[in-house]
C-alpha cells in the first residue's frame, strides 16, 4: 500500500519548533535545499543542521557529514537526496532516534517509509514544507 501523508502529522511538524537535520544541504546556491532550509529558519522558526558529504557549514551553521555526527536530539530529518539514495538516510534517522523523516518533493521510497513508521517515526514523503505550510496558514 502506498504511503499517504497524514495532514495532522504535516501540520504538527511544521507548527512545532524543532531541530531539522537537512540532508543534502550544501553551499551550492542553485540547489533547492538552500532555499528551503532558509524558509524553515526564517518562516517556520526551525533550527537547521546542515548535513552534506563534505560536512560543509551552510548559512553560518556547523555542517556534518552524517546524522550520527550531530550532537543532541534531531526532531526531523529532511531528505534532499534522490529516491535511490534515501533508504540509508532513513535508516540513519532511525538509528539516531530522530522523531520524523521528511522526504522532499520527488523523493519516494515506500520501503524506507515503512521501516521508519515501524520504528515509530512520523513520515512525510514526496512534498515540501514550502508547499505544505501555506495550506495550514503558516
Amino acid at each position: 500500500m502506498a504511503h499517504q501523508n497524514d495532514p495532522e502529522v504535516v501540520r504538527r511538524l511544521l507548527e512545532t519548533p524543532g531541530r531539522w537535520a537537512v540532508v543534502g544541504l550544501s553551499t551550492n546556491p542553485h540547489r533547492v535545499a538552500m532555499r528551503i532550509s532558509r524558509y524553515l529558519m526564517d518562516q517556520l522558526d526551525m533550527e537547521v543542521v546542515p548535513v552534506n558529504l563534505q560536512g560543509d557549514d551552510v548559512h553560518g551553521l556547523t555542517g556534518y557529514r552524517k546524522l550520527a555526527d550531530i550532537p543532541g536530539q534531531i526532531d526531523v530529518v529532511d531528505c534532499f537526496v534522490n529516491s535511490q539514495k534515501v533508504g540509508p538516510v532513513v535508516d540513519q534517522a532511525i538509528e539516531v532516534g530522530a522523531k520524523a523523516v521528511w522526504l522532499q518533493l520527488g523523493v519516494v521510497d515506500e520501503a524506507a517509509a515503512e521501516r521508519a513508521k515501524a520504528a515509530g517515526l512520523d513520515v512525510v514523503m514526496d512534498t515540501c514544507p514550502a508547499i505544505e505550510a501555506p495550506r495550514f496558514g503558516l
